[in-house]
């Protein structure tokens, strides 16, 4: 197991504040950065994705597959969400 797979997860107030508005939720989140390959995003952070079954509407369309790519900073002592985008499909 990764040593950043036993750091808490933080989420900032600015991902919080985009959990009903991009239909996410922080589970999902959590499984997303410890499951998935992390890779360089812009500004010195991080990003990952991970598909999800949906099979439902949203914003009145059917999908099949919502996924979850957060921005984040490993930290020493915690990983922070600064950001998490979804897209369905």
């Amino acid at each position: 197991m990764r040593a950043d797979m036993m750091k808490p997860i933080r989420m900032s107030g600015h991902a919080l504040g985009y959990v009903v508005r991009r239909g996410f939720s922080v589970s999902e989140v959590e499984e997303t950065i410890r499951a998935s390959v992390w890779e360089p995003a812009e500004l010195g952070r991080l990003q990952c994705q991970k598909d999800f079954a949906f099979g439902k509407q949203w914003n009145n369309v059917f999908y099949g597959t919502k996924r979850v790519r957060p921005i984040f900073v490993e930290e020493p002592h915690e990983i922070v969400v600064v950001t998490v985008y979804t897209f369905y499909f």
